[in-house]
């Protein structure tokens, strides 16, 4: 049982909350670990995600996420390592050489949107420490995410345009029913079925968030197997202290980012009418890239809107 659907990304854009709506159809199978992330370099993929729990290095080991397909038409994953160039580079070429007959969906969001929660990310995951505009300025991974044509254009190299679905992040939550119904007939599966957790977003950013201080020595010792033997042995009062070294909270909401869109703007929206090209279309629902603004004419005067 080989999968033949493969949900590429981009990161922060609900590869999530799509994958969990179409393994709810009955003739869609997505594996578990969603996200198992085979067809990277796993060395690279162990130096930026190091506390990651599954690392696949034999083909088998791939396969048995797939076991329980049974019967279905879908068989499916959603790792969004896979549209994360330069950091990972080969991967569409790695995953037509074991699924020749693949096809893909890549679900995008305004790409200000999308960078700026790729940080918020990494703070609450991955011990980001740094400032947004410094983590922005200094780590340009942040934005090359954002960079969609070229995303894409690693896949169109070898795939033919209609075995790739594109759709926005903005589009499935306005309205889930219509484009799940668009991706339904794209993959010939029944049309009429209804997600029971439709309109459901997963992965939303929760109010309060704790950032890593300093250089996040304390904050490592906190999460280390000696801490957990010794912790429950160190006063509350203490461990109360300590947490508060190690960790500052912080309300994403408070954060003024006008500075940091005014930067990402003028770079993306050149990157998006690269996009618009590749696409023939225009994007009118990233509110956020355009700032209320029209998009440029080069892109929405010569392109229709659509998925």
């Amino acid at each position: 049982m080989r999968p033949n659907l493969f949900i590429i990304g981009s990161m922060k854009s609900g590869t999530t909350y799509l994958s969990g709506l179409l393994a709810e159809h009955p003739a869609v199978f997505v594996s578990s670990p969603k996200e198992p992330c085979y067809f990277v370099d796993q060395k690279t993929l162990r130096r930026v995600w190091p506390d990651r729990k599954l690392y696949l290095q034999r083909a088998n080991d791939y396969l048995s996420l797939f076991a329980a397909a049974g019967d279905a038409a879908v068989i499916a994953e959603a790792s969004t390592v896979y549209s994360q160039l330069p950091v990972f580079p080969g991967v569409a070429e790695r995953i037509l050489a074991f699924s020749p007959k693949a096809r893909f969906i890549y679900i995008m969001r305004d790409p200000v949107e999308r960078t700026i929660s790729h940080y918020w990310h990494r703070v609450r995951w991955w011990g980001e420490r740094r400032s947004l505009r410094a983590a922005l300025r200094l780590d340009p991974h942040y934005r090359e995410v954002s960079h969609y044509a070229r995303q894409l254009n690693a896949y169109l190299r070898h795939v033919e345009r209609d075995r790739i679905y594109v759709l926005t992040y903005e589009a499935l939550v306005s309205r889930p029913f219509e484009q799940l119904q668009h991706i339904y007939a794209w993959l010939g599966v029944a049309g009429d079925f209804r997600p029971a957790k439709l309109g459901i977003p997963n992965n939303v950013l929760p109010d309060v968030i704790e950032q890593v201080r300093g250089f996040g020595l304390l904050d490592r010792f906190r999460h280390s197997a000696t801490y957990h033997r010794v912790g429950p042995c160190i006063p509350r009062p203490v461990r109360s202290f300590a947490a508060g070294l190690a960790v500052r909270p912080l309300r994403p909401a408070d954060l003024d980012t006008s500075e940091v869109r005014s930067l990402l703007r003028p770079q993306q929206q050149l990157e998006t009418e690269e996009l618009g090209r590749l696409l023939k279309r225009s994007f009118p629902e990233w509110t956020t890239l355009y700032a209320g603004e029209t998009p440029h004419l080069t892109v929405a005067a010569r392109y229709s809107v659509g998925s």
